[in-house]
């Protein structure tokens, strides 16, 4: 059998050459002729799969690396009785990652505090709850609003979109691309939007770029109406609105998900999907060679007091996200240079903390936003 694959997919080079050609190609250059004599495809959201790309070739099986699928005309693929899979929850770790520095960073730089902070939630699946779990480990009120589970499941634990606009003081979002229906999401932050929320909030996206309008975004800014802006999707990507970059806090290139972890589920998840629909001894199959991260073990001292800023400076020590800002903000045209050449981030449970005196508040934090704690450590 043939294989295509995506160049920038990690730890996948070596793993399916025993039981298949494979030919790695830079994603957003994969074309129909690539694919006359292959039977399987496996992507990321740079590839378009649709007609254009597929008719007439012999492809059986296509797997995307990635939580998201919009890239991906599902209803063709029906019709030509494709299989097809995503990686569903992949990099949620990650993602929560990203939101706990972003929120780390504020805290720092605007004066936020945790506990005297409503955080709203727009979109509660694999990301949106984990970020929920790790807001409540730092103690900010939260606000959860999500349509679909609110229609499966009830209202209790959901809050209308009207209202989260009006309380919340940092909206998240975290929903998928929907261009069209009862939950479209295309364009959701536009005006009206902007009119109903909080004046004096701070808006992060790490869902899709085109879930916002980035006019509205950038007169929020000038008007001050939004006091804080975090980005890490964009329209027109790779070609980003450099003013919008300009008058963003934090702007990043894409990367939110991008933690060796979260590529590693990525990886693994599509190479087990793949073996299972053909066949293949590879369907518990999971990376073995991710770096370790540099200094794993975070010390506390006795003269740190503040247990925001411990936590603060714990988040920031794992993913220190002013770097991927300063490197965007450097180098605006290699915005896919900056994600296919990604450092190695790794997410809190390959962390420990090491405590001088136990501090039961502390520990529980910690434990629950991931990280390990070493009990009693003798410094």
């Amino acid at each position: 059998m043939k294989v295509i694959a995506d160049d920038k997919i990690p730890f996948l080079k070596g793993v399916l050459e025993p039981y298949a050609e494979v030919n790695y190609l830079p994603g957003a250059k994969i074309s129909r002729q690539d694919l006359m004599d292959a039977d399987a495809l496996i992507t990321r959201t740079r590839t378009v799969i649709n007609r254009d790309l597929l008719e007439g070739t012999p492809v059986r099986f296509i797997a995307t690396a990635t939580i998201g699928y919009d890239h991906i005309d599902t209803a063709y693929l029906a019709e030509k009785g494709i299989r097809w899979t995503n990686a569903p929850g992949c990099n949620s770790g990650s993602v929560m990652q990203y939101i706990a520095a972003v929120l780390a960073w504020l805290g720092r730089n605007r004066g936020i505090r945790f506990r005297d902070t409503t955080l709203g939630i727009i979109g509660v699946g694999h990301v949106g709850s984990k970020v929920a779990h790790m807001a409540g480990a730092l103690g900010m009120n939260i606000l959860l609003n999500d349509p679909p589970r609110q229609r499966k499941e009830g209202p209790a634990a959901f809050v209308s979109l009207t209202r989260l606009l009006q309380e919340a003081d940092i909206v998240t979002l975290h929903v998928p691309l929907n261009k069209t229906g009862e939950d479209k999401t295309l364009g959701m932050v536009d005006e009206l939007f902007m009119s109903r929320l909080k004046p004096g909030a701070i808006l992060i996206n790490s869902s899709r770029g085109p879930v916002v309008e980035d006019a509205v975004l950038k007169e929020a800014m000038r008007s001050e109406h939004l006091k804080g802006l975090a980005l890490d999707v964009w329209n027109h990507e790779p070609d980003i609105d450099l003013s919008l970059m300009q008058v963003a806090d934090i702007a990043t290139p894409h990367i939110a998900g991008y933690s060796a972890d979260g590529k590693a589920n990525g990886t693994s998840m599509s190479v087990q999907a793949l073996s299972r629909f053909f066949g293949l001894p590879l369907t518990t199959w999971y990376p073995d060679n991710i770096p370790p991260p540099e200094n794993p073990v975070i010390t506390l001292t006795d003269h740190q007091t503040d247990l925001q800023e411990i936590i603060s400076n714990a988040i920031l020590h794992t993913y220190p996200i002013e770097r991927d800002d300063n490197n965007l903000r450097n180098q605006p045209g290699q915005f896919e240079y900056l994600r296919g050449n990604y450092p190695v981030r790794r997410e809190f449970h390959n962390y420990s903390i090491a405590m001088k005196k136990e501090n039961k508040t502390l520990h529980k934090i910690f434990e629950t936003l991931g990280f390990n704690v070493i009990k009693n450590k003798k410094l």
